[in-house]
């Protein structure tokens, strides 16, 4: 049986693992993305709006699903608010970006659960024993380093990844294969801001033809830059007529076609960085979006295909965590009460409903009904 990731001990036999990468796994450097976790959510999340909507979509849709749960004091657990942050919410955002979620348990004075607390998975590294599985985590914040024990029966910390197929330890998340798009969607808005500083149109060029064949001093050179960056750069110099001296005549520069279709390239970026994060481009506002026949469909396919798979890996992870504390412990979404998938379950209680070969107790056990 496994349980967080890792598999209890069965005849004291266990096969060997690899311990390759560190906390939080091995990042991408490529085309000069940071290659820091922290770096990576400044440029990534911080600064891109895609990336930033993306994740909030599927994130807050996780925190709002509806529980079903075996014992109300576990419901009452996964939906409290510990320390301010929304647990499913912000688990759902961990395994997203980084592909790992670690959550502690921390008990009262007579060893019952009192909170659980999502911690910072780029702070968590993975102590795992002499056959390669977890035996711990070490949670640090600065030089103050804390062992979390990760015991089966009534673990410190209960780690949720998201699947590696290069790491025994670490799960791989989506920023990095939203990475290329990310770089190119944000250049692409500092291309845009760039050009709008410059009175948003191509700049040209000043050309000294004084027809003796002379050349500037340095000492005019520098005079003339720095009277063209004082007085006809900038959006609010847009349009402002330019005296030339002497010698000196303005050519405008033009950008070819392919230069000015940044605005499609940084389209398709974005579209690059919705399917990353699994949301359909139509919920980000991106045009040419016809995948789906409207924004009722793109809903459905978001709870469908990213939210409800990711809330049903957190709540089953959660619920095998706490089975010491709760017997039979089982957490998952209440698909009656979403409203958006209200058509496909009253398709499905019809269908049921209608089966006669079925009895009472079959029908409710495959509407999923106590």
């Amino acid at each position: 049986m496994k349980i967080f990731g890792w598999k209890t001990p069965r005849d004291g036999a266990r096969p060997a693992l690899s311990t390759s990468g560190g906390a939080g796994g091995s990042w991408a450097t490529a085309g000069g993305w940071p290659q820091s976790y922290e770096a990576q959510l400044r440029e990534g999340y911080g600064r891109n709006p895609i990336a930033r909507r993306a994740v909030r979509l599927v994130a807050d849709a996780v925190a709002d699903a509806p529980l079903v749960a075996s014992d109300p004091a576990l419901a009452a657990l996964v939906t409290a608010r510990s320390g301010g942050q929304a647990l499913m919410g912000d688990v759902a955002a961990h395994l997203l970006l980084h592909g790992n979620a670690y959550i502690q348990v921390l008990n009262d004075a007579e060893g019952r659960v009192a909170e659980l607390y999502a911690l910072r998975p780029e702070r968590v590294v993975v102590e795992p024993d002499a056959g390669g599985w977890p035996a711990a985590y070490r949670y640090a914040v600065g030089a103050n380093v804390v062992r979390l024990n990760a015991g089966p029966e009534r673990p410190q910390v209960i780690h949720l990844r998201s699947f590696n197929p290069l790491d025994d330890h670490y799960g791989l998340g989506c920023l990095g294969a939203a990475a290329a798009g990310i770089a190119v969607h944000n250049a692409a808005a500092r291309w845009n801001a760039a050009l709008l500083d410059n009175a948003a149109r191509p700049s040209g060029a000043l050309v000294y033809d004084p027809g003796d064949g002379s050349a500037l001093s340095p000492d005019q050179f520098a005079r003339l830059k720095a009277e063209m960056e004082a007085g006809f750069s900038g959006a609010a110099n847009a349009g402002r007529p330019m005296l030339l001296e002497g010698g000196l005549k303005w050519q405008a520069l033009s950008l070819s076609p392919a230069d000015m279709d940044f605005a499609g390239t940084k389209a398709a970026a974005a579209r690059d960085i919705a399917l990353a994060f699994g949301v359909p481009p139509m919920l980000l506002g991106l045009p040419g979006d016809s995948t789906y026949a409207n924004y009722k469909e793109a809903n459905r396919a978001l709870w469908r295909l990213s939210v409800l798979p990711l809330a049903g890996t957190i709540l089953t992870g959660i619920a095998q965590g706490l089975r010491g504390w709760f017997a039979g412990a089982a957490l998952s979404v209440d698909l009656d009460q979403v409203p958006v998938l209200a058509d496909d379950r009253q398709r499905l209680w019809a269908s049921i409903g209608a089966a006669t070969f079925l009895t009472d107790a079959e029908k409710r056990q495959r509407l999923g009904v106590a």
